[in-house]
């Protein structure tokens, strides 16, 4: 018998410019805008929601600063993927959250934390295929390429695998989640 997943997509602006703002200060601003957007989403009766890639600020990859690195942090023990883990359980709703990731100290990852409705983290995916070209995508001055294959996780409402970059090298993302069975793939952009 069919059943009904409610899933949503959260895509939105940055309204602080790193020209007034720290970094800090913005990716706070930015979480504390997603968590009112999450909470929206609940009341909606979302099951399963994505965020969009390096959600907790602006797309910096326009540019080739070192000051962004400044953005990274571990998962799933940095302050973000924690505090989404709390969201997570207190809306019953499974997480797709985009994070820069840091593994040690010069290799950064653009990484989709997958939270399940009990606030568990369930794992992560790594984006494969970085696009370095002008204008605009100076992404591999950021982001090592992913290493850790397309993985499919078990939530409470349905298997889901998370990607990123589809716009890019579509095919081999679709290979590598259809590898094993799933309902949803999310692409966090």
């Amino acid at each position: 018998m069919p059943r009904t997943i409610r899933c949503g997509l959260i895509q939105a602006q940055c309204e602080w410019s790193p020209e007034k703002f720290s970094l800090a200060e913005i990716k706070k601003k930015m979480i504390a805008k997603h968590e009112h957007l999450i909470a929206d989403a609940a009341k909606q009766k979302v099951q399963i929601l994505g965020l969009q890639e390096l959600f907790y600020g602006p797309y910096f990859c326009a540019e080739q600063q070192t000051r962004w690195y400044e953005l990274t942090e571990k998962v799933p023990s940095g302050p973000t993927v924690t505090a989404m883990q709390k969201l997570a359980k207190k809306h019953q709703m499974v997480l797709v959250v985009p994070v820069y990731e840091v593994e040690m100290t010069g290799v950064y990852f653009n990484t989709a934390a997958v939270i399940d409705a009990d606030g568990r983290y369930l794992g992560k995916y790594r984006k494969h295929h970085i696009p370095h070209c002008h204008p605009g995508f100076w992404e591999k001055f950021y982001f090592t390429p992913g290493n850790a294959g397309y993985p499919v996780f078990q939530t409470r409402h349905a298997r889901v695998g998370a990607f990123s970059g589809g716009r890019e090298d579509p095919r081999s993302q679709r290979r590598g989640n259809c590898l094993q069975p799933l309902r949803h793939r999310r692409r966090p952009l």
